[in-house]
């Protein structure tokens, strides 16, 4: 079956804008760059016949996508694909103190230390563990054209598990805000097409983060 999965990074918000740290705990909305950037995407791919769209459960990824949702395109949301939990860091402005904690966690986790994790925070093991169940899902899908909106550092997760390799190298997948990773799925491996892909966004002229 000729299957492509598209997966896309949520559109701005205000928190992105100012740095200040989101998580699965944060349940913000795009600001106004972060619509102009959903409109841009949609223009640039709503030929391409997607037989469904799956987003998480928090409504930055639900916004990124109201364009297709409000045409009629089959919508599910998926908890497995939300952005990590990052504690006692969410809602703050990352100060140099968190900057270091964060760079101490994502350093042990490109060691292989996936229990690794910020005060009452997710690991990159949990975080692994159920995006992983969502990629069983999916690979097992009958459509042919499916569009995933999700998360930062989630992506970053995924975009390992989807192409074979350890969570260590999770670093070496950019996400700007609508980015698209374009994936085909076949003889039960998926190969990119696409990386990071922002050409939709070149017209908007504005900063991507």
């Amino acid at each position: 079956m000729d299957k492509h999965v598209y997966i896309v990074r949520h559109g701005q918000t205000e928190y992105n804008r100012l740095g200040i740290v989101q998580g699965s705990g944060v349940d913000s909305s795009l600001n106004e760059v972060g619509k102009l950037q959903a409109q841009a995407f949609y223009k640039s791919y709503y030929t391409a016949g997607f037989d469904t769209v799956l987003t998480s459960t928090l409504k930055r990824t639900h916004e990124t996508m109201a364009p297709f949702i409000e045409r009629g395109l089959t919508w599910e949301q998926h908890s497995e694909i939300n952005e990590i939990c990052w504690g006692t860091h969410e809602g703050q402005i990352s100060t140099p103190d968190m900057h270091l904690q964060y760079k101490e966690v994502t350093e042990a986790w490109a060691s292989g230390d996936f229990d690794a994790r910020l005060e009452e925070a997710e690991s990159a093991r949990e975080m692994g563990d159920r995006l992983a169940q969502f990629v069983d899902m999916l690979s097992q899908r009958p459509e042919e054209r499916i569009l995933v909106c999700s998360h930062g550092r989630a992506m970053r997760a995924l975009m390992c598990i989807l192409s074979g390799k350890s969570l260590r190298e999770m670093d070496s997948f950019k996400h700007h805000n609508t980015g698209l990773y374009k994936a085909a799925y076949e003889s039960q491996q998926y190969t990119f097409l696409l990386e990071n892909d922002i050409a939709h966004l070149q017209h908007l002229n504005i900063n991507q983060h």
